[in-house]
């Protein structure tokens, strides 16, 4: 089984930026656990700041990847592309979020990329992204 983590923009401050809401862990040592948690999995693991290489990511992986895990960061409330580039692919979309985003501010109770996903998983910390993943076991 082949599966990607996508994260969009500003996760990779995770470990620097609002520990009290993301957490103090660096996605880098975290994806190192998920790895060694996973071994029967090939993960890998892909960040950008762009939204254009996001699409274009989903894009890349989307016909040959067993499953996408995908947390388009603040892209998530703003980007119609990034959903409809899930909406194009064949390979099945787990949303995740870090925080419960609807315990935030209002803009992110609205997301472009839930009627495209599979699944949804928020508000676990970072344990949201292995709940995402045993998800493509069952």
């Amino acid at each position: 089984m082949k599966i990607i983590i996508i994260n969009g923009p500003n996760l990779n401050l995770l470990g620097k930026r609002e520990p009290d809401v993301y957490g103090a862990e660096t996605f880098e040592d975290y994806f190192s656990k998920l790895q060694f948690k996973f071994k029967d999995i090939e993960l890998e693991y892909y960040q950008s700041n762009i939204e254009g290489e996001l699409i274009s990511k989903i894009q890349d992986t989307g016909f040959s990847y067993d499953g996408i895990v995908l947390n388009a960061a603040a892209y998530t409330h703003t980007s119609v592309g990034i959903g409809d580039a899930i909406k194009a692919v064949e390979t099945p979309v787990i949303e995740v979020h870090i925080s419960n985003t609807h315990k935030r501010e209002e803009f992110r109770h609205v997301s472009y990329i839930s009627p495209a996903a599979s699944g949804v998983i928020l508000g676990f910390g970072l344990k949201s992204y292995d709940l995402a993943i045993e998800s493509f076991l069952i």
